[in-house]
């Protein structure tokens, strides 16, 4: 039996950014491999009839246990002499693919969940990533792109063997699992003492800088309206600078910093607006299940959210640090139910060529195609 390696950064259990390449892979015949940093590892992988192999990644790429992971990962390739390797994730990406080259795997893929040169990044971004990203290019069979920005870039890279590139929107989302019914919407405002008659918006990932919270909580203090309630999901390094940014604006009573959820999907169906002014994305999953939830989004326009959002039908695009227009179109919403559930109803539409399946199906299609 043929063998498949699918290499990122860290785990935590299976989840839709692997499944589509495991059901793929194991489709096609493959004996299907994971390695990652599993140190969280919080599930049982046997069920899914995977091999897991840790690996000591870590995200930062100036630290020195990437050395030991280096090692690690040739000689696992040299010990089970995998017949592919599917990089994912910056570390991953580029610790795989050096090891691939050396132990000489026959074919390498990678997926760029979001290159980190983009338009409006600083130019040292664009230099040095995108030096990176060409050089490893070179090292690379497929590369799998998420959004159209990157889909153009990768076109203008030199791959082995005249490696081919492909676009596919996301890593997908399970439409069905956002769905509502069954959830006590009553109970789980009043455990976060928000009214019925408040209008809720919220927003998920870590509390980084990149995701840009700052402007979500001054346009929320701009709009001036104590019926809106803010839910930011997620944990991170600046959760104490933003509690004390609401503080200074007024409206800790109207910010909630949840932490790291495992009830997204009944804290998305108590939301009216979902809210994300990030800096930078690929293709963000988190909007993709707001979206699913059947919510309006107003975003940043940045790469990977314009292809998820139609100006005026899905949502509102504003440039990040543009406090007035967030705060405006937030106004706009929070004013209007009839507009919020119109446009929460396209969304939902919208979102089916999204969902996993469809995804899983474009991922067989390249797999039949290069391995």
């Amino acid at each position: 039996m043929k063998k498949m390696l699918f290499i990122t950064n860290i785990s935590k259990r299976i989840t839709n950014f692997s499944m589509p390449s495991m059901k793929a892979a194991q489709k096609l015949g493959y004996e299907f491999h994971m390695a990652a940093n599993f140190s969280n590892f919080t599930e049982d992988a046997s069920k899914y009839n995977v091999k897991l192999h840790h690996i000591d990644l870590e995200r930062n790429p100036l630290s020195f246990k990437n050395l030991k992971a280096y090692k690690q990962m040739i000689t696992l390739l040299e010990d089970e002499k995998f017949d592919v390797i599917h990089c994912n994730t910056p570390i991953g990406g580029m610790l795989g693919r050096l090891c691939g080259k050396k132990a000489k795997v026959p074919k390498v893929m990678y997926t760029a969940h979001g290159f980190h040169f983009y338009e409006g990044a600083s130019l040292i971004n664009n230099v040095i990533f995108k030096s990176a990203e060409k050089w490893m290019a070179h090292y690379t069979d497929t590369i799998i792109t998420m959004n159209q920005e990157d889909f153009q870039a990768a076109q203008n890279f030199k791959m082995r063997k005249n490696g081919k590139v492909y676009f596919i929107p996301g890593v997908g989302v399970d439409t069905k699992l956002f769905k509502t019914k069954g959830i006590d919407k009553r109970s789980l405002r009043n455990s976060l003492n928000i009214e019925e008659e408040d209008v809720v918006l919220i927003s998920m990932g870590d509390l980084i800088q990149r995701k840009n919270y700052e402007t979500s909580i001054r346009a929320i203090a701009k709009v001036n309206n104590p019926k809106l309630q803010y839910l930011i999901c997620g944990s991170g390094p600046k959760l104490e600078a933003l509690q004390a940014l609401t503080k200074e604006l007024g409206i800790e009573k109207q910010v909630h910093f949840l932490g790291f959820r495992t009830d997204i999907k009944e804290l998305l169906a108590i939301a009216d607006i979902f809210l994300f002014t990030t800096y930078q994305e690929g293709l963000p999953r988190s909007m993709m299940e707001g979206m699913a939830a059947g919510l309006p989004c107003v975003a940043s326009r940045v790469r990977g959210n314009i292809d998820l959002i139609e100006e005026g039908k899905s949502g509102y695009l504003c440039e990040p640090v543009d406090v007035q227009g967030f705060s405006e179109a937030i106004n706009t919403l929070a004013n209007d139910k009839e507009l919020m559930k119109r446009i929460g109803d396209f969304n939902l539409d919208k979102i089916k060529m999204f969902d996993t399946k469809k995804i899983m199906e474009k991922m067989l299609e390249i797999y039949k195609r290069e391995i």
